[in-house]
């Protein structure tokens, strides 16, 4: 499940609705807009020859970043940095398609999060 490179590369794109949206469509065959997408370079049908320390891209909606932070009571930048994890954490092989699931990636989140905010 995770993968512990000791040292790693990711891609963070901040984009818009409409881009997530497209590239959600696109790639997941779901027409619908999402917080976050993540691309893995080491994983799927046909994996790219890339330097392996890539884990790949994660891909924010900021628009919909900001509607969730105004939601929660929070701030913008916060709530980048939760879906920033919890499109690294998918990156290394969590899921959030199961209860199970859920409970495991949210208590990794907690803990990145924790980490950041030392």
């Amino acid at each position: 499940m995770e993968r512990r490179p000791a040292t790693a590369e990711l891609n963070v794109v901040l984009t818009s609705d409409r881009r997530v949206h497209a590239l959600n469509l696109l790639y997941r065959g779901i027409d619908a807009p999402t917080d976050v997408l993540s691309f893995s370079q080491i994983e799927g049908e046909t994996p790219i020859e890339v330097d392996p320390n890539l884990l790949g891209d994660v891909v924010i909606a900021v628009p919909t970043a900001a509607r969730q932070a105004a939601v929660r009571g929070g701030q913008l930048q916060a709530e980048v940095e939760l879906l920033t994890a919890h499109g690294v954490l998918h990156l290394l092989g969590y899921e959030d398609d199961t209860e199970r699931g859920v409970r495991r990636m949210w208590k990794k989140q907690r803990e990145a999060l924790k980490l950041l905010y030392r």
